[in-house]
């Protein structure tokens, strides 16, 4: 996990420009470097580095002698970089993970690169030679980039908006930002003044489609056919070999425990695997929550069960709505579940970083998406629309979850790893019949939990547990954290302001008091900038007013049983 920060053509100097690169400083606590591009006096790479991977020689932009026309400068992790290296028989002058991308680039062109990396990761590769720029993403946006581009053919990028939002350009007052859409990469000519222009964006990847490094991994043969036990045994291969990749790092591994089904899946998994991998120091697991909180009680079940060393957070609503402002910063976003999802997230990757030496963080995050686990999927008209909806939320996560779960971590140094977004394990998942993904007798993500029914991963109890948003889990029953925010924010947003809501805020107007007292923090950090969130994350196929989990009926028939 890193920061990157380029500049093609700027106008302005490039000494005050840089500043604008160490607002991502967190994303990189281990090293920086800010490098020139010869031959052009206005272009620049800024880099801030968390050493995962070959701590000697891992410092961007990275070059190597066979290619000194190419620069590249990326976030992100290529867990096949092994096994490509070794079938293509290129020649490593690093062990840079990354450095995978400049031989298969120089190999095969962008397009053939993009396609075989499996992992994740956001890019800038520069060919002097070519006069070419290249940007990519990819396919879930679980590593973030930002661009800004000006008619005049500045271009600046990075993996936070905040690093580009305070750049000056002499043509443009008022830089527009926007995200890089996940699974494109975009190709630019770059001009003999350093500036560029736009050639072509291509989508090179699609969550359904098998990606094309599967013909170089070696995932043991999968059984063709869609009989249950087939499936099941699949999805269990699939899994394990989902967080056997992603062991790679120099740095110690954690992971968070919310005491849920998918965070219990990937703990367990993930002790398991480190086991047969040898590594001596034991699994830290972390749960955060307010006193009597359902999540501590069940993540405390799994750590019991799996024998990880575990850690408890107890944060109380003072600290909370206290740690708003900062977390909205981080986030570069006012959508209402994630601000309340990432103020527990946030908080406890705090605490992770002060109180621990684990770096690299396994999560459950991808899964409610993937394997349709929130409750209003009980509502779908039918198999094909629960499908389409699914399928809608993974294009979006870049917006809310995934922003979410990277924003929190980054902000404290520390790097996400999410297996159930690996590319093999979500496109077999979605390649499967619709009427097999759905509820099942009431229970979401039914198919997930038969799949481990008989492994004694984790247990039964939990395996079988009720979704439980995050931002509600690691409540009290009695009080939980949206109606918390939802009571303090009744003090600090009036009626009169509502009713002049639309006026003050005429594109996604706040229709609710938290809604607008997020909105006024972010706008207070980002003025202007409320169109990098296109909608509101809310539930399908139902007259929810709120996001919370605990509004909808199905809750409350549960809570009562």
């Amino acid at each position: 996990m890193c920061g990157i920060w380029a500049l093609f053509g700027s106008d302005d100097c490039l000494a005050v420009q840089c500043l604008s690169a160490m607002k991502i400083a967190h994303r990189g606590p281990d090293a920086f470097r800010f490098e020139n591009v010869n031959g052009y006096t206005n272009c620049c790479f800024g880099f801030h580095r968390l050493a995962v991977v070959d701590q000697l020689f891992g410092m961007q932009p990275i070059r190597v002698k066979k290619y000194p026309y190419l620069w590249l400068c990326y976030n992100g992790e290529i867990y096949n970089h092994v096994k490509l290296q070794q079938h293509f028989e290129f020649e490593y002058q690093t062990k840079v993970d990354g450095e995978i991308i400049l031989h298969l680039y120089d190999k095969g062109g962008i397009e053939q690169t993009v396609c075989m990396l499996d992992g994740v990761f956001a890019f800038i590769l520069l060919d002097t030679a070519n006069k070419k720029v290249f940007l990519g993403r990819d396919t879930y946006g679980v590593r973030p980039l930002f661009k800004a581009m000006t008619e005049d053919g500045f271009l600046a990028v990075c993996s936070e908006a905040k690093g580009l939002v305070n750049l000056k350009h002499s043509m443009t007052p008022f830089l527009k930002v926007e995200p890089f859409l996940p699974g494109h990469y975009e190709v630019l000519d770059l001009k003999p003044n350093g500036k560029v222009a736009s050639v072509e964006m291509v989508k090179f990847h699609h969550c359904r489609d098998e990606p094309l490094h599967a013909l170089y991994d070696n995932v043991e043969k999968l059984y063709p056919g869609f009989e249950i036990e087939t499936v099941k045994s699949n999805l269990r291969i699939l899994f394990d070999n989902a967080i056997k990749k992603r062991l790679m790092t120099h740095r110690r591994i954690g992971c968070l425990l919310s005491g849920g089904l998918d965070s219990s899946l990937v703990a367990a998994t993930l002790l398991k695997q480190l086991k047969a991998a040898q590594i001596q120091y034991p699994l830290q697991t972390f749960a955060i929550g307010m006193e009597d909180s359902p999540d501590l009680l069940a993540a405390r079940k799994v750590a019991n069960h799996i024998g990880s060393e575990h850690h408890e957070v107890l944060f109380n609503s003072e600290e909370g709505i206290q740690a708003l402002d900062e977390v909205i910063f981080s986030l570069e976003t006012y959508d209402i579940t994630t601000v309340r999802a990432s103020v527990g997230m946030y908080l406890i990757s705090k605490y992770i970083r002060k109180n621990t030496d684990s770096v690299v963080i396994f999560s459950g995050e991808g899964s409610d998406e993937l394997t349709q686990g929130y409750i209003y999927f009980h509502k779908a008209p039918s198999p094909e629309k629960a499908e389409e909806e699914s399928e809608r939320l993974l294009k979006e996560l870049y917006l809310f979850d995934v922003l979410r779960a990277d924003r929190t971590t980054a902000a404290h140094g520390l790097e996400l790893r999410v297996p159930f977004l690996d590319h093999r394990f979500s496109s077999y998942y979605l390649s499967l019949p619709p009427d097999m993904r759905i509820p099942k007798n009431g229970i979401e993500k039914h198919l997930l939990r038969e799949t481990f029914e008989d492994s004694n991963l984790i247990p039964k109890e939990i395996l079988w547990r009720p979704k439980e948003a995050f931002s509600d889990g690691i409540t009290s029953v009695k009080n939980s954290w949206f109606r918390i925010l939802q009571e303090y924010v009744e003090h600090q947003v009036d009626d009169t302001m509502m009713a002049a809501a639309a006026q003050k805020f005429p594109f996604n107007t706040p229709k609710t008091k938290e809604g607008y007292y997020y909105r006024q923090i972010f706008e207070r950090h980002y003025p202007g900038r409320a169109d990098w969130l296109t909608h509101y994350w809310m539930p399908r196929w139902i007259n929810a007013t709120d996001p919370s989990a605990r509004t909808l009926t199905h809750y409350k028939s549960a809570a009562k049983a």
